[in-house]
């Protein structure tokens, strides 16, 4: 039995994983999908939020009480792949393997910030079509600028759920929540170790029908930092977990057969 940790992507929450834990678990397999602070159900703020430590500390907590010699498989979306990377860092011992699922994956020679600093730089505004950003600028109260962003209803159908049900994004354009890529702070820390985070076998989810963080891009994250292994989801748009479901499935319980 592997032990599945599923990280979700910015904005969304552990609901965007329905239709893959029953596979999973269906499967024999222990599966938790976690709200990160400020989503999902979490009941925090976005404004309440300073560091992308304490956006993920729901999943630095969950690492933190796992029982002696248990590990795990983490499987990170999109900015999940960020939340990976710190428990990794953290937590290397207690992970057999940590999948990103067309998700940003940083490097150990640049800061934490590098990947997203380079997607937004090779990124028009355009492309961000309806999405709200708005920028917290209070010295006093909170000497760290946040910059938040909420995805727009077109971004929603033109970037990151083309290909999925309606029902699908029908229920994202319910549940969504503000969220941010906490760039301020990242691009202040120091590079992920190579005794940490570079110690833990890393596999990419490419997904090629990705219109929001591109092909292109996810093959120069992976050609920036090379991993144990490179799967492709043909058909999948950016929330593969809603599109291409049992083709994700199948590569996750592959992973579980390969790194366990």
């Amino acid at each position: 039995m592997v032990h599945f940790v599923l990280v979700h992507g910015a904005c969304h929450g552990a609901w965007c994983w329905y239709k893959v834990k029953p596979v999973l678990e269906s499967a024999g397999h222990r599966v938790t999908a976690l709200d990160l602070a400020a989503s999902g159900i979490n009941m925090e703020k976005i404004y309440e939020l300073r560091t992308m430590s304490d956006y993920t500390r729901p999943l630095l907590e969950l690492m933190a009480s796992l029982p002696p010699g248990e590990k795990i498989t983490l499987v990170g979306h999109s900015l999940g792949g960020i939340n990976l990377a710190l428990a990794m860092d953290n937590f290397p011992h207690k992970i057999s393997a940590a999948v990103f699922l067309t998700a940003f994956m940083p490097d150990s020679a640049n800061s934490p910030s590098y990947v997203l600093d380079q997607f937004v730089e090779r990124t028009s505004g355009e492309t961000w079509l309806d999405t709200q950003f708005s920028t917290d600028l209070d010295p006093v109260m909170k000497p760290m600028p946040i910059t938040t962003m909420l995805f727009g209803p077109k971004f929603l159908v033109s970037k990151l759920y083309q290909l999925s049900p309606s029902q699908d994004l029908s229920l994202a354009m319910m549940l969504i929540r503000t969220g941010s890529l906490f760039r301020e702070d990242l691009s202040k820390g120091k590079a992920f170790s190579k005794e940490g985070y570079g110690s833990v076998n890393r596999i990419y989810i490419l997904c090629k029908k990705d219109l929001a963080i591109t092909e292109d891009f996810q093959q120069w994250m992976i050609e920036n930092n090379s991993v144990k292994e490179v799967m492709e989801i043909e058909d999948a748009d950016h929330m593969a977990m809603l599109s291409t479901p049992s083709q994700l499935c199948c590569c996750l319980l592959d992973i579980a057969n390969k790194y366990t």
